[in-house]
């Protein structure tokens, strides 16, 4: 009777408000409602999803048991590291890529690098690339896609192995006992929050000033708009510095290392012995786009003078043989997935079969991975480090990757993937250069093709 009368309300309302073309009818609505059955069984499921989570309740039941955890091939790796409530998983991992090779190399124990200092001039780098691209869209009006963009991103905490490479390069390494964690590195949302808010009003400066400036075809005149705006950046920029030293402390110029003083550059040229900017191929499994080209994205990058995220898209079985190989060569890669999907977070194991959504809900999820790109469902969320595989007959099973939400999560702070699940949520892999077949080395001749910074690869792992 309930039931009744609600449709006879929403009816009246329906007809008072006027009928739209597309809208939900009277008659439409009293079919749809028949998707309620009233069912004791629907009643239970209702009451048991009113007081308790979706995925507590559609843990299947039948996988429960822990996946084997012994691996045919693993990296030597030392220690778990933990981002805590920050988006520096990407510096997190890559910096574990970097760690294990010179724990490798120089048997250093549970050594780690500074963190804290690679994010420092990752966040001073993105708020310089922010204003530079503000100076270089000047003319463009303020509701441009292009600005627009510029403006609701202005800085974050999230990022890619092709920033890790640049800001190494360039700021070198330093321990971590050498500049440590900060309560702000630790936790970066209202660093990320007032930081965006200052470089948004700088740019919205900036923009001004131009906007004020004579306008003139004579070369010296824009010479001098150009000049006055960077000027006015460096200022910017120079208040940035102040609120990073505060909140993340100031990057050491030089410290000490058995016995000698060094700078970071120093520090980790000597350390790691070659040149990282060009030692590594990155790889996507994009199954939306062509297969063996080259692509680019505008914008994802850190530095205003480094690199964008550039990668060869292949299909994921010729990503694993490279993947196979690395490991075997005792070699962690840069890993990144949509690591929420299908997560048991306690056991620390990503399987198809953790969770029926379909049988507690009543419904079908038949998306594939290229749908679910191109409709924004997935994408590369998280970065973690790639150490181990499990082959059976020369075939993977599964795979193990060393996480950083520190050692108490997961499987001894790793998460192991079945390779189901591998092929439907990996997306990017970073792999030393010996490990890639000639082949796929040749397509980094193409020219890119530059996709733009709103496309949905553009996702900064966090």
């Amino acid at each position: 009777m309930k039931k009744t009368l609600t449709i006879i309300a929403l009816a009246f309302i329906y007809v008072v408000a006027g009928a739209q073309d597309g809208g939900i009818t009277p008659e439409m609505l009293a079919q749809i409602s028949q998707g309620w059955s009233g069912s004791s069984t629907d009643k239970a499921l209702r009451n048991a999803i009113a007081a308790t989570p979706i995925n507590t309740l559609s843990v299947n039941a039948e996988n429960a048991a822990m996946i084997n955890t012994e691996f045919s091939d693993r990296v030597k790796t030392r220690g778990i590291t933990d981002q805590k409530s920050s988006g520096r998983c990407w510096l997190f991992t890559g910096l574990n890529v970097l760690r294990a090779a010179a724990i490798d190399k120089w048997d250093l124990g549970d050594f780690q690098f500074s963190q804290c200092y690679c994010f420092f001039w990752d966040q001073l780098e993105k708020s310089n690339l922010f204003l530079q691209a503000v100076i270089d869209t000047r003319d463009k009006p303020i509701d441009d896609r292009e600005v627009d963009w510029l403006f609701s991103h202005p800085v974050g905490d999230g990022g890619t192995f092709t920033g890790v490479a640049n800001l190494v390069t360039k700021y070198g390494l330093v321990p971590s006992s050498v500049m440590p964690e900060t309560a702000v590195a630790n936790s970066t949302a209202q660093l990320r929050n007032h930081l965006g808010n200052l470089l948004r009003q700088d740019g919205l400066r900036l923009r001004e000033l131009a906007a004020q400036a004579p306008v003139s075809k004579k070369a010296k005149k824009n010479q001098g708009v150009e000049s006055l705006l960077q000027q006015e950046k460096t200022k910017m920029l120079t208040e940035v510095y102040h609120v990073l030293a505060l909140c993340l402390g100031v990057p050491p110029t030089e410290f000490e290392w058995k016995g000698k003083t060094v700078t970071p550059v120093q520090f980790y040229q000597e350390l790691l012995g070659y040149d990282l900017e060009n030692n590594y191929v990155m790889l996507m499994n994009d199954p939306s786009r062509e297969y063996g080209k080259v692509y680019e994205i505008q914008y994802d990058r850190h530095m205003y003078d480094g690199q964008n995220w550039l990668y060869i898209n292949l299909p994921a079985d010729r990503i694993k043989e490279m993947a196979v190989a690395s490991i075997k060569a005792n070699t962690a890669m840069y890993f990144s997935c949509d690591v929420a999907k299908y997560l048991d977070r306690q056991k620390g194991v990503a399987d198809l079969a953790n969770f029926d959504y379909e049988s507690l809900l009543g419904v079908k999820f038949t998306m594939d991975k290229k749908q679910r790109v191109q409709t924004h469902a997935s994408g590369s969320s998280h970065a973690m480090t790639l150490i181990a595989v499990d082959l059976k007959d020369g075939k993977p099973i599964k795979w193990m990757v060393e996480n950083s939400w520190g050692p108490s999560s997961g499987y001894k702070g790793n998460i192991i993937m079945t390779d189901e699940w591998f092929n439907e949520y990996m997306f990017r892999l970073v792999v030393e250069k010996r490990f890639v077949p000639a082949d796929i080395l040749s397509m980094l001749e193409q020219k890119p093709v530059l996709l733009p910074a709103w496309d949905p690869m553009y996702l900064p792992e966090d």
